[in-house]
């Protein structure tokens, strides 16, 4: 596993940046970067499971193994999804982390992703576009 680091600053409170991500309309936008048409299924409380779907509902599930509102999400890669059954996957500690810190005057998100060798150039080039997503629609929400 090579953990792979992301950052931007973003133009709002913290309270801004944690709805962008994880209220179900804003996830579906910002996560485009990563599949047109991506969503999630289950409750972010800690030590539940969620799902991320693509449109065909393939995807994965993960384990959340942090929720601190407004500050940090942590989940824990357990598998994969494929035709709607759960293949469990030994990914080590694959998990992928979003830190929010508040700063004066705007809010640095960081991503922390625990990744296999074979994701790696996908992250390289997907996660810099997500986190752009998230601060355009932060930045521009009413």
């Amino acid at each position: 596993m090579k953990k792979l680091h992301y950052e931007i600053k973003i133009n709002a409170e913290p309270e801004k940046v944690w709805t962008t991500l994880w209220e179900d309309m804003h996830y579906r936008q910002w996560s485009s970067a990563f599949c047109k048409g991506s969503f999630y299924q289950g409750t972010l409380d800690e030590g539940s499971t969620v799902k991320f779907f693509d449109p065909e509902n393939n995807g994965m599930f993960s384990r959340v193994i942090k929720n601190v509102p407004n500050r940090e999400m942590v989940f824990l890669h357990q598998g994969e999804i494929h035709d709607g059954i759960e293949i469990p996957q030994d990914w080590e500690n694959a998990t992928e982390s979003y830190i929010l810190e508040e700063t004066e005057n705007e809010t640095v998100l960081k991503v922390e992703v625990n990744s296999s060798e074979e994701f790696e150039n996908f992250f390289e080039e997907a996660f810099p576009r997500a986190l752009q997503n998230v601060k355009n629609l932060a930045e521009n929400q009413l």
